[in-house]
């Protein structure tokens, strides 16, 4: 609950802790500081602690550098050898949908613009 002080001539607010600082207009933080989140020490701390906790649980896990790299080159690789077929394969499924979806369609805007006349 809040605390009140009444005087006899006001009516009764609350009581305003004597630790509570006006607000003062803050300094625009440096452009690198507002890039970066923090000031340049304190980031590269906290990557370099961040980095050290990453290569343990990767070398707990049997995950090196080359795995990744491979395994991002074989997605890319992936992607080029198999996209051109897989834009194939989704033009038959849309000609194959096509002929259901477009008939139901055609007999729901039927049957609606018959109910609106």
């Amino acid at each position: 609950m809040a605390s009140y002080i009444q005087n006899h001539d006001q009516k009764a607010e609350p009581a305003m802790p004597e630790t509570i600082e006006r607000n003062e207009p803050r300094e625009r933080p440096s452009p690198l500081v507002a890039i970066l989140g923090d000031t340049p020490g304190r980031v590269a701390v906290r990557l370099i602690l961040m980095s050290l906790l990453m290569g343990f649980l990767m070398a707990m896990f049997g995950i090196s550098p080359q795995d990744i790299f491979r395994s991002i080159e074989r997605l890319f690789s992936g992607i080029f050898e198999n996209g051109f077929g897989v834009l194939r394969d989704a033009w038959g499924y849309a000609l194959t949908g096509a002929m259901v979806v477009i008939p139901i369609w055609i007999i729901l805007r039927l049957a609606s613009a018959g109910r609106k006349r």
